[in-house]
């Protein structure tokens, strides 16, 4: 079965109801918007990498909201960012290899209830 995403399915997700908790990172959570990225683009180890990057980065961990985004070259390399929204770099890192199938993706991650260090993942279109 193959599995495809696209930028139309992203736009259905305009809040979620349910949410799930990152596997390893259990201060992590993220919507039904972003499991539907990471189960049609074959991408939980995007998911991943935001999660745990996060949970080891103390400087990271301590800016309550960050803006992600991978962006994809024809040559199937990415680079994943992040930066605190107003355009402050926090994070960079080169993908050598990816099949994901969007050009460019973004998420948020937002301080949640739990407070310090506990994030949730989602699409902007969730915000």
């Amino acid at each position: 079965m193959t599995k495809t995403l696209t930028e139309t399915d992203l736009r259905q997700f305009t809040g979620s109801e349910g949410f799930y908790r990152h596997w390893c990172n259990r201060a992590f959570l993220y919507t039904e918007g972003v499991e539907h990225v990471a189960d049609h683009g074959e991408a939980y180890w995007l998911i991943d990498e935001i999660a745990l990057t996060i949970g080891h980065d103390k400087q990271l961990a301590a800016e309550p909201f960050q803006h992600w985004t991978l962006t994809v070259a024809a040559d199937h390399t990415a680079t994943l960012g992040c930066t605190d929204g107003n355009g402050r770099k926090l994070f960079s890192k080169e993908v050598i290899f990816t099949d994901f199938p969007l050009a460019r993706i973004e998420f948020f991650a937002c301080e949640n209830e739990f407070g310090a260090g506990h994030f949730t993942l989602m699409l902007p279109s969730e915000y």
